[in-house]
C-alpha cells in the first residue's frame, strides 16, 4: 500500500549527513505546562539540551589522520546558549554544531 511505503521512507534528517565534525542535533523542546497552567513562549527559555540525530565522519588533523568524534547517533548532550547553524527540514527544526562546540554528554 502506498502508506506503507511511506512510512518506511527515511525522513529528511536521517537522509542529512553533515560533515567533517559537524553534528546535527533536535533540541529538546520546554514543557509547555507547569502544574497545569500554560506557559506563554515568552516566558520559556531554550533547553540546552539535544538529541543527537546524525553526525559527520570527524576531522582530520595535519597529518591526514582522522579525529573521532565525541558524540554518536542517539546521544543526549548539553547545548551551549548561543551558536549552530539553525537548519529547517520538513517542519523539523534542527541544528548543526561542531563536534567541539558541544559541551558534554548527558547519562541517564
Amino acid at each position: 500500500t502506498p502508506d506503507a511505503r511511506a512510512d518506511s521512507r527515511p525522513t529528511m534528517s536521517k537522509r542529512l549527513i553533515p560533515l567533517l565534525d559537524r553534528v546535527l542535533v533536535k533540541r529538546l523542546e520546554a514543557p509547555k505546562s507547569v502544574g497545569g497552567i500554560l506557559l506563554p513562549e515568552s516566558t520559556m527559555s531554550k533547553l540546552n539540551e539535544g538529541t543527537v540525530i546524525a553526525v559527520g565522519p570527524g576531522r582530520r588533523d595535519k597529518d591526514g589522520s582522522l579525529i573521532p568524534m565525541g558524540v554518536k547517533e542517539g546521544d543526549k548532550v548539553l547545548l551551549p546558549q548561543y551558536g549552530g547553524a539553525e537548519v529547517k527540514l520538513e517542519e523539523e527544526e534542527l541544528f548543526l554544531f561542531r563536534d567541539e562546540e558541544l559541551l558534554g554528554v548527558l547519562k541517564d
